[in-house]
């Protein structure tokens, strides 16, 4: 065994997994997550645990995991971080915890995020989840959203006795776990077996309600909550606002991914929501998101290239999203900026002119900026457009609770307990920061948890 190299993880072949929505990654096997394990320096200083936004004890389950006491190590893992099956999988591990891995200054890293998964996935189909149930402290907390945020701060909270509800505008929970990453990268039976053990802790859960719509900050105070974690997520998606945008057969992503994985429209006819995609698919952005529509329209049989405005190199998704996607055969198209859209007579997008774009030198944060070359301007032909650059925070929270106070990007303001300017109502996730990653947004549902206990301890006392 060669210490200095990862045990190779085995995943679906490219040429198999365009044509289903499978899991790509098949994960480790028992014998093999040990090999990986006996990696592991076992570190007293644990940098590795500083990369990780909600430091699990990383030297700790990776040592149960040596001992063969897999049950031991999926414990030792919730200590910390209640959805181990879900980071394992979408956590950006190589700019969080492997990135400080000791074993990554000669050879490679140590697979922390696979062996996380292995652990959760080993637990999920040998053992049951069993909860013992702190004493009620007889106060109750609403959470708005259940998303990453809202699900950590669910279980902090339950964990010490607090009667907590969530609640969740569409009719399936997980929120962008569940309608924004695809069933290949996250299958749905993980979300809903990672909320099933929230549900065992006695988290309530209620579907189909609206913050700002069915239900406001009001109602929540006549039901007698004592306090409000708002964690609604960043569910607006941006747009490029040029030219044609409007014509027929251009999708955001965020409503192609949801009818994908919320609607089943992969499905159709079998579900009733379609999704129409020509032979050939543009995908305009180059963070996850775009990586995900990509490959999802990749898998719907079209042939599906990437416009970025920057090199493949300044790319924010996943290096390993980005390999897939090329493996999968989705083109990548470098230094290119939408100028408008070009639609046919019947009102359906046609193509896009783009213009070239070339990279100055890196600014403040050391990211390099991009300026279009004149007269460099083409045009792309597709017969689809999905727009994939971010999104912002939902504006209807600030219909549920006029008073509260933003940020001049439509974010919640927050001081440093993620408290709002308005007494006992909290917010974290992407509400706050804007579209962020999984674990970022776990973190700030376990820091609220934090605040809000401290803050009704001491108004009680």
């Amino acid at each position: 065994m060669d210490v200095l190299k990862r045990v190779p993880i085995k995943e679906q072949e490219p040429t198999e997994r365009i044509h289903n929505f499978d899991e790509v990654c098949l994960g480790y096997t028992p014998d093999e997550a040990i090999m990986e394990a006996q990696r592991c320096l076992q570190c007293k200083n644990a940098p590795c645990v500083n990369g990780c936004p909600v430091e699990v004890k990383i030297p700790e389950f990776i040592q149960l995991i040596k001992e063969n006491k897999f049950k031991e190590s999926y414990f030792k893992i919730l200590e910390t971080n209640l959805l181990p099956a879900i980071c394992g999988r979408v956590c950006p591990q190589e700019t969080q915890c492997e990135q400080n891995c000791v074993r990554g200054i000669k050879g490679e890293p140590i697979a922390i995020g696979k062996l996380e998964r292995f652990v959760a996935d080993w637990f999920r189909q040998n053992c049951e989840f069993e909860f013992s149930k702190p004493q009620p402290n007889g106060r109750k907390v609403a959470i708005i959203g259940s998303g990453p945020a809202g699900l950590s701060c669910a279980s902090s909270l339950a964990k010490i006795g607090y009667n907590v509800t969530i609640f969740e505008a569409f009719h399936k929970l997980g929120g962008v776990l569940y309608y924004g990453i695809p069933e290949f990268r996250l299958p749905k039976e993980i979300v809903e077996w990672e909320i099933e053990n929230l549900k065992k802790m006695g988290v309530e859960f209620r579907t189909n309600m609206i913050f700002g719509k069915t239900f406001d900050l009001q109602d929540l105070k006549q039901e007698g909550f004592d306090a409000v974690f708002i964690s609604s997520g960043a569910g607006l998606p941006n747009f490029l606002n040029i030219e044609g945008e409007l014509l027929n057969g251009i999708y955001s992503a965020n409503e192609f991914l949801t009818r994908i994985n919320l609607m089943k429209a992969y499905k159709f006819p079998e579900h009733d929501t379609p999704i129409k995609l020509g032979k050939k698919v543009g995908v305009i952005g180059g963070g996850n998101v775009a990586m995900d529509a990509a490959r999802v329209a990749r898998r719907l049989g079209s042939d599906v290239y990437i416009l970025y405005r920057r090199t493949e190199a300044e790319m924010p998704a996943r290096k390993e999203e980005i390999l897939h996607a090329k493996e999968e055969g989705i083109k990548i198209i470098e230094l290119v900026n939408p100028i408008k859209f070009i639609g046919d007579e019947t009102g359906h997008v046609k193509a896009l002119e783009l213009v070239k774009m070339q990279l100055s030198q890196p600014d403040s944060s050391g990211r390099r900026s991009v300026k279009p070359i004149d007269g460099s301007n083409f045009i792309f032909e597709a017969d689809n457009f999905i727009v994939a650059i971010g999104q912002s925070p939902n504006p209807l929270v600030k219909k549920a609770v006029p008073d509260l106070e933003l940020n001049p990007n439509g974010s919640i303001k927050v001081d440093e307990n993620l408290m709002t300017n308005i007494e006992g109502v909290f917010a974290g996730g992407d509400i706050v920061t804007g579209a962020a990653t999984v674990i970022l947004a776990m973190g700030m549902g376990k820091k609220a948890a934090e605040s809000i206990d401290r803050y009704l301890n001491n108004k009680k006392s």
